[in-house]
């Protein structure tokens, strides 16, 4: 039986949900050169997720 394994890296759909704002609002921050980082796999984006998490953390106000 093949084991399923998860991985770190998420669409800009799947990131956008995770982040909680809508994927054109993640296109428009990568277009601007904001945002977090992003890896290009065969030409499609895809975000790490520990890469989202420290880019959420270092925009934290308060």
């Amino acid at each position: 039986m093949a084991r399923t394994v998860e991985s770190p890296f998420m669409t800009t759909e799947e990131a956008a949900r995770y982040l909680r704002i809508e994927p054109k609002t993640l296109h428009n921050m990568r277009w601007r050169g904001q945002g977090p980082n992003y890896h290009k796999h065969g030409g499609r984006v895809f975000y790490h997720i520990r890469g989202l998490l420290r880019w959420s953390l270092r925009n934290r106000i308060g």
